[in-house]
């Protein structure tokens, strides 16, 4: 008699149906898990300002898991957008998110990263949002960047008040020129 070995392909195709839904299963509930913990925060902040109008931003996790790091992707900009609309919305959502504890954030646009910024000094940023001078804000933050490498991005400079605001002024343009200004004009 031969016996027949229909039970075991059956086992063999449950159990390859099995693996690949469980699979299907956790990559969707790992993209949840990032949209619910960051992503509707970003959406609720490009929605609540009708300034944001126009500007997408895409908010996950490091490889969608490491939640050390925030990866911050500008994905788009309308010609009515400022460099001040695009910073509003990055200062609001870290006001959002300024509960969590990130190592690292990496600034991108469009998957590709840019500049790196502390995550305690983000974190600070979104609990000073409230009060702080956006002037303050704006002149302090470019010395705090860092390039994809960990190298500083900008000095900190020191001087007389006049000199060191003109120079601050000018990183922080050039940092809006290198995240996605140039790019964008290609």
């Amino acid at each position: 008699m031969k016996q027949s070995n229909k039970p075991l392909i059956k086992i063999l195709k449950w159990r390859k149906v099995f693996i690949i839904g469980f699979v299907i299963g956790l990559i969707i509930l790992i993209y949840l898990f990032n949209y619910l913990s960051l992503q509707s925060k970003m959406n609720s902040v490009l929605s609540e300002d009708y300034r944001n109008e126009g500007i997408k931003v895409s908010v996950h996790y490091k490889y969608y898991i490491f939640q050390s790091t925030l990866v911050y992707d500008l994905k788009s900009i309308s010609g009515t957008n400022s460099m001040a609309d695009v910073f509003r919305i990055f200062l609001q959502f870290a006001d959002k998110v300024q509960s969590k504890n990130f190592n690292v954030i990496e600034l991108s646009f469009n998957g590709n990263v840019k500049f790196k910024l502390n995550g305690e000094y983000y974190q600070n940023l979104g609990e000073e949002y409230s009060w702080q001078n956006p002037i303050y804000t704006t002149n302090h933050f470019s010395q705090n960047l860092r390039n994809p490498d960990g190298s500083s991005a900008y000095p900190k400079w020191t001087g007389g008040w006049l000199g060191v605001t003109s120079k601050q002024m000018e990183d922080f343009n050039d940092f809006h020129k290198k995240w996605y200004l140039e790019d964008m004009q290609q």
